[in-house]
């Protein structure tokens, strides 16, 4: 009578350990990246609110040009400095930029995301810019 061995070879442990090993040396990269977008995520939607400002004010203030609207003035949210913790948010000629948080654990620390409104005729047109388009994050 033959004897029926059970389990796994030496060999095949082997291959399986070798094929985990190479899922997570391409899946770990791929991961971290996406969990850095939608983190980011958090900064392009904080944008909002002045996003609208800016546009409520060309459409009710007609304004002359740009360079009147800028944070704080004409009931456009104030300008927010970066620390850490805090994300940085202001409005300069009517840009928005707004600066991830300082952050020394991140590859995010100090990434921007720009919104640049094509004039003061509505309805406002809107070019995104920043490092965040470079590093892939917007």
């Amino acid at each position: 009578m033959e004897k029926i061995q059970k389990g796994f070879t030496f060999f095949e442990l082997m291959i399986i350990t070798a094929i985990i090993g190479l899922l997570a040396v391409v899946a770990l990269p791929v991961y971290q990246n996406y969990t850095e977008r939608m983190a980011f995520s958090e900064l392009v939607l904080a944008v909002i609110p002045r996003k609208s400002a800016i546009e409520l004010v060309i459409e009710t203030r007609n304004p002359v040009n740009l360079s009147v609207i800028d944070g704080g003035l004409l009931g456009v949210p104030a300008n927010i400095a970066v620390a850490d913790g805090i994300h940085g948010a202001s409005v300069t000629d009517g840009v928005i930029t707004m600066t991830w948080k300082l952050d020394a654990t991140s590859n995010l620390s100090a990434i921007t995301y720009t919104l640049t409104p094509d004039g003061v005729t509505p309805p406002v047109q809107w070019t995104e810019g920043g490092t965040c388009l470079t590093s892939g994050f917007c």
